[in-house]
């Protein structure tokens, strides 16, 4: 009787919850093309870039435990890095907070609250049995995206996902089920780059993975402050973006003792070169600094009882990149001995919450939590309405959940105050060649070791419309500065002049407004001469029989430009970060390498670098690598959307900072003097500054 009831129970609630399951997704796929077919150059660059850390990272690497052993205090702190928690945020009062009770026959559910950091609410559900001998092993589950909304009010993905807390607290558990940052009952932001161009995120070495991954971290504080759990049998599961974030807590802190990650990761290779990273937000991805490969993530779970769990069918996380993620950590798992604390589970179905994915969790559970391996004769089935389950009548007027990315990693600290001798002597050559190496290891490891560059000129000798003959003309080089990744520089000089007797040259990395100036002026007619409205104007001027200027088309820009809508554009920006980097922090190798190719056959030139209204920060970084004459830096666009993405840079050094750390390379001139210049300004004119100069125009 008790088993047809529940089959009755399973069967109503499955009526109601059919359209919430189809929100379970990371981010829904609109079986859009997810490869790069239009620019088959850079998918070939990324599958080499991804050929290249899948050999130099990979953990058959490790032929002895005590090489894995040894390396792995090092890598878990690379992940704290990589996830925005290092250091690791204060551990502040949980100020926890049990707002009501739902009641059944079987459990009891408090609906609780709690702050992993000040202003930071977690809310969740925690699910106790009616009856207990003595302290429970307790589950941590975590969810995916379930989208519980009505009108303008969310109850929090916890309540789409109730019927794990149900069967865990009818089977002797206890059990937490926590909301999301976004989706919870206070919405927070998980789509910063996928849908609000908030590119900055990777400047700022921010991710809401590593929110998540926190707010695991305090559930377990939590968990542990709470009489009826057994603090040393506690286990972590969840699916899709919960599946995610159990690997994030299963890697960073070993209470965890048993993980069923559901649909929660596959290899780098899917997520680039297949193109998975396209159905994803960014809460799934680490900022991948230190170019790793997911299987790593996983291999840090080992020895502890883990099983990695799919369905078949599952469109963003393939089988065949589980497969490879089990091979791999299988592997480490034998080098410890344990190959029966590590298992695979495949079912049949699609991206979505199947029962039979359920059974094999909670027998795994069973198994390592409770030393229980009986069959399974309990559905998980929902006891409540979505409103039973939220936390809050009214939010809360001092959360921070909405804009804790602009807090969650701390930027770099202006150096401020007055100048000394110290705080001088800091921007010695000497000195600042560590803060330059310090740069390089946090922003710039996705650079390749060198490259040789070599030119061919694709326009000789072109006259410009709008110019009147005999004055200017342009030649177009082009070289590659990486294999597969072409850059051209337009230079524009004297037709009497050869580029290898000049003895100045302007080099400027160009943009999209600058691309569009620059079409433009080939259509302006030779009436129009000096008048044409657009930035060239005045560039022309500046050419002379002993000066050029050089337009660097760097990769995605001008003739480099890649195709595609605006969507494709963005989802091709993320496959950057997901390999290690971004697309500027990429363009400023480029345009290194165009001055290194400049300089091939004149290495007498002078070069000045100037920047445009939005590259700055790209020009900051290129003259700290290659030596140039003069930074001429250009009042910034007032847009912050034009600003570069530079990945970890505002976690490593501040604009001021890195502007007087520039001048120990070469002079400086801006337009005016804006307050992110004063303090290389006051640098450069103290008496005990023997380098260059910053002066306004």
């Amino acid at each position: 009787m008790k088993r047809t009831i529940q089959t009755i129970q399973f069967l109503l609630v499955l009526i109601s919850t059919t359209a919430v399951l189809a929100t379970f997704v990371s981010c829904p796929a609109d079986g859009a093309d997810r490869l790069l077919t239009e620019n088959p150059q850079l998918a070939r660059w990324f599958e080499n870039q991804v050929k290249e850390i899948e050999e130099t990272k990979s953990l058959f690497n490790y032929e002895t435990l005590d090489e894995w052993t040894a390396a792995k205090p090092k890598l878990r702190q690379q992940l704290f890095e990589m996830l925005g928690l290092s250091p690791l945020p204060k551990r502040t009062e949980l100020n926890a907070v049990t707002t009501g009770v739902s009641d059944s026959d079987e459990f009891r559910v408090e609906r609780v609250h709690f702050q992993s950091m000040p202003g930071l609410y977690v809310t969740g559900n925690l699910y106790l049995p009616r009856h207990a001998d003595g302290p429970l092993p307790a589950i941590l589950y975590v969810c995916g995206h379930g989208n519980n909304k009505v009108k303008d009010v969310s109850y929090g993905s916890k309540t789409s996902y109730q019927r794990h807390g149900s069967w865990f607290a009818r089977n002797g558990y206890v059990c937490l089920i926590i909301d999301t940052l976004q989706l919870g009952e206070i919405e927070g932001i998980h789509h910063g780059t996928y849908r609000y161009n908030r590119w900055w995120w990777n400047s700022r070495g921010y991710t809401p993975a590593g929110v998540e991954a926190w707010n695991c971290i305090r559930s377990l504080d939590y968990l542990q402050s709470r009489s009826e759990v057994d603090g040393s049998r506690i286990g972590v599961t969840g699916r899709s973006g919960g599946g995610a974030y159990s690997w994030w807590i299963s890697a960073l802190d070993e209470r965890i003792q048993c993980s069923v990650p559901v649909a929660g990761t596959t290899t780098l290779r899917d997520h680039v070169v297949n193109g998975c990273v396209e159905g994803h937000c960014d809460c799934m991805y680490m900022v991948n600094t230190h170019r790793w490969d997911y299987a790593t993530v996983a291999a840090l779970v080992a020895p502890r009882p883990l099983l990695l769990s799919n369905t078949d069918k599952d469109s963003i996380f393939p089988l065949e990149g589980v497969i490879e993620i089990h091979r791999q950590v299988r592997h480490i798992y034998d080098l410890y001995q344990k190959p029966d604390h590590f298992g695979l589970q495949i079912t049949e179905g699609p991206h979505k919450d199947t029962q039979e994915l359920h059974i094999h969790a909670f027998r795994w559970m069973n198994r390592f939590l409770r030393h229980n391996d009986d069959m399974i004769d309990t559905l998980a089935v929902n006891f409540f309405e979505p409103p039973q389950l939220k936390v809050f009548s009214s939010l809360p007027s001092n959360q921070k959940n909405t804009r804790i990315d602009e807090i969650f990693v701390p930027t770099a600290q202006s150096p401020g105050g007055e100048i000394s001798d110290r705080s001088v002597n800091q921007f010695q050559p000497e000195t600042a060649n560590k803060r330059i190496h310090e740069i390089a290891l946090q922003c710039l490891q996705s650079w390749p070791d060198s490259h040789e560059h070599k030119y061919a000129v694709d326009k000789s000798g072109l006259p410009l419309k709008a110019v009147p003959p005999g004055k200017v003309t342009v030649t177009r080089y082009e070289t590659e500065s990486q294999p597969l990744v072409p850059i051209a520089i337009d230079v524009l000089q004297n037709p009497t002049t050869k580029l290898e007797t000049c003895q100045s040259i302007t080099v400027i990395p160009g943009d999209t407004k600058l691309w569009n100036d620059w079409q433009s002026y080939f259509q302006a007619d030779a009436k129009t001469a000096g008048n044409t409205g657009n930035s060239i104007d005045a560039l022309i001027q500046q050419v002379t029989p002993d000066h050029a200027v050089a337009f660097v088309w760097t990769r995605g820009y001008g003739p480099n430009q890649w195709k595609g809508d605006d969507r494709k554009q963005i989802q091709i920006k993320r496959r950057f970060q997901l390999i290690g980097t971004t697309v500027d922090t990429m363009r400023i190798w480029d345009v290194c390498s165009a001055i290194r190719m400049l300089r091939m056959n004149n290495e007498a030139i002078a070069i000045k670098l100037q920047s445009t209204s939005s590259n700055s920060n790209v020009c900051l970084l290129a003259c700290l690598f290659e030596p140039v004459k003069m930074l001429s830096l250009v009042k910034r666009d007032n847009d912050s959307t034009s600003d570069t993405a530079i990945l970890n840079l505002d976690r490593t050094i501040t604009t001021e900072e890195l502007v007087a750390l520039a001048l120990t390379q070469c002079d400086i001139q801006v337009d005016a003097m804006e307050p992110e210049f004063e303090f290389a300004a006051k640098v450069s004119e103290s008496s005990h500054w023997p380098g260059h100069k910053l002066t306004a125009r």
